[in-house]
């Protein structure tokens, strides 16, 4: 079980860039992005996670490692997750109730692989690949309301 206050200190740790780098994997990345969505507006928290981002990044001397349709994609994906089953939710019902979120292929559903390795994606958002959108099922399935 994961409590408020351990992610709340990883939360800190991200925000003062001493988080280990072995132990800041994606799961939590989305930890991050689930506590600061769910105390904040998003219009608030994406600005903190990804400057935050961005500082961890260059701290750790991998400043070109940060994607920004990747972050946003994730951070919408997870806000949406938010509104659709409630903010009360602890972060273990969270996880257990959102799986498809665990996984980075969850992006190609909505983008083509050769958009996410362009440039351009690793510098700005872009939209979602209309064509992968509309024929994926699995993208349908996936935003559907969970309640």
């Amino acid at each position: 079980m994961t409590s408020d206050a351990d992610i709340a200190a990883l939360v800190a740790r991200f925000e003062d860039c001493t988080q280990p780098v072995a132990q800041f994997r994606h799961r939590q990345h989305l930890q991050v992005a689930w506590w600061l969505l769910r105390s904040e507006s998003l219009l608030s928290a994406m600005p903190r996670f990804i400057d935050g981002l961005r500082r961890y990044a260059a701290s750790i001397g991998q400043a070109q490692i940060y994607h920004e349709t990747m972050t946003w994609a994730y951070l919408l994906l997870v806000h949406d997750r938010l509104e659709r089953a409630g903010r009360q939710r602890s972060w273990d019902e969270f996880e257990h109730d959102h799986p498809e979120l665990f996984t980075r292929e969850l992006v190609h559903a909505y983008w083509k692989p050769e958009t996410l390795a362009s440039p351009l994606a690793r510098r700005t958002f872009i939209l979602p690949d209309a064509t992968v959108a509309q024929s994926s099922p699995s993208a349908a399935n996936r935003t559907g309301d969970r309640r």
